[in-house]
């Protein structure tokens, strides 16, 4: 990396952040904004090895301008640009919040296709404030009050520790212009009103409220931190049991509820304090209900002592079937059919029964699968196998005893991928085979 002697403030705060390491490969995502602007300007004269980002919303008139504005910025510094121009209908909701989703995937085309390390968003401090009273406004907690993370996974933001009229002058002393986007002043928008009206007006009231509010908000930046921290700890154990969630302090067991939700492929932020409250409210054995829908269709559920949240049925993998001879094997994840029949994976439909092996005469599948400890939401997605329109296996659970083989006589070996067995087996090894709480079995 390159050294320089420049006081500037900039280039102190990009140092002192840390966030982005010796030898990173970086995407700089640039809006042609100041602070995006700065930031790209700034990683140049640092000697940064990176590459710069901008996605054309394509929302405005003039749009395509701008583009061409940061693709002439980038050819005079020498920096590869990678752009898009939207082409698919904005999703449905807030403008702002739907702009902000296809920003953030076509980052993450753009870092796998530089294969860079982060991702560097130019905010600053005066970002921090305003998203810390806009957030205090709604109400929140603490992850709330810092404002936004410095990081959260490959995305970083070294610099939230400039104020905005630093970057103008960093920009003046150069000689550049940046594009002014009409959205800053546009007072429809809450942050626009924070930033033009509600700061101006508490700082005319009580001077050096903003510096305060900044102050407060790496406070709660650093105490946060501590706690994620924490939760990496304990996962680096394995995932607490309910029980053990529950007698953890609320920040704690908050932070690890959201760890499932993003495992579970849920994005962040999403998950409001209501969400949270009844995710907790269910882990302490209080009224719940059978779970808790969440976001992006996901759900979380209690089966014994085990924790999850489970994606939607369209977000699974489609089951695969594998069909071969077998002379006798003792796979405990396969099914061994009479030899003849015809095979397909389906799934659960009114009326279908079966005669269990080991079992009592016919039984509905809704009575086996309740048995089995299959929760509800679960039941229709499991599949199943059929030969022809009988149903012959329930992979994990039961096998027709009209249709499986004799033992030490040629068998057709029948199994299925992934094996939807994980809850059986989850249950069994916690030794806690109880229904999902609030369900009756």
């Amino acid at each position: 990396m390159l050294q320089t002697n420049s006081p500037n403030a900039l280039f102190q705060g990009i140092r002192s952040c840390e966030l982005i390491k010796p030898g990173d490969r970086v995407l700089v995502a640039v809006s042609g904004g100041p602070d995006s602007t700065a930031l790209l300007v700034a990683m140049r004269e640092l000697g940064f090895d990176f590459w710069a980002a901008h996605f054309d919303h394509a929302l405005r008139a003039g749009s395509d301008q701008v583009a061409g504005h940061v693709g002439k910025l980038c050819a005079t510094l020498g920096v590869e640009l990678v752009t898009e121009r939207r082409a698919s209908p904005m999703p449905r909701g807030s403008v702002q919040a739907g702009a902000r989703a296809l920003r953030y995937e076509f980052l993450e085309r753009a870092r796998t296709r530089v294969a860079a390390d982060v991702v560097a968003l130019a905010h600053t401090a005066d970002d921090v404030v305003e998203g810390a009273v806009m957030h205090l406004m709604r109400g929140c907690g603490l992850p709330g009050l810092r404002g936004m993370p410095a990081s959260r996974g490959a995305y970083v933001r070294p610099m939230l520790g400039v104020w905005r009229q630093e970057v103008v002058e960093f920009l003046e002393q150069r000689g550049i212009t940046a594009y002014a986007d009409p959205a800053n002043a546009d007072l429809h928008y809450a942050r626009a009103r924070v930033r033009h009206e509600i700061l101006p007006a508490l700082e005319r009231d009580r001077p050096g409220i903003g510096r305060r509010f900044y102050a407060a908000a790496r406070q709660a930046s650093a105490m946060q931190q501590a706690i994620e921290q924490e939760v990496d700890a304990l996962l680096a154990a394995g995932m607490p049991t309910a029980p053990d969630l529950a007698q953890m302090k609320e920040p704690l067991a908050v932070e690890l509820m959201k760890v499932l939700y993003s495992r579970a492929g849920g994005s962040q932020p999403a998950l409001s304090r209501a969400h949270l409250a009844s995710m907790l409210d269910l882990v302490r054995g209080g009224p719940g209900g059978r779970g808790v829908d969440l976001p992006r269709g996901r759900r979380f559920r209690i089966v014994g002592t085990y924790m999850e949240v489970i994606a939607p049925a369209s977000a699974r993998v489609r089951p695969r079937l594998d069909v071969k001879s077998c002379a006798g094997c003792d796979d405990a994840n396969a099914a061994h059919l009479r030899p003849g029949v015809h095979v397909h994976v389906g799934f659960r439909r009114p009326g279908l029964r079966m005669r269990p092996v080991g079992g009592r005469g016919s039984r509905k599948l809704q009575d086996i699968l309740v048995d089995a400890r299959v929760p509800r939401e679960e039941r229709d997605s499991w599949p199943l196998v059929f030969a022809g329109e009988r149903l012959a296996w329930v992979p994990g659970v039961a096998v027709d005893a009209d249709l499986v083989s004799v033992s030490g006589e040629p068998a057709m070996h029948v199994a299925i991928s992934p094996m939807p067995d994980r809850w059986t087996k989850k249950v069994a090894r916690l030794g806690t085979p109880n229904s999902p709480r609030g369900e009756s079995s």
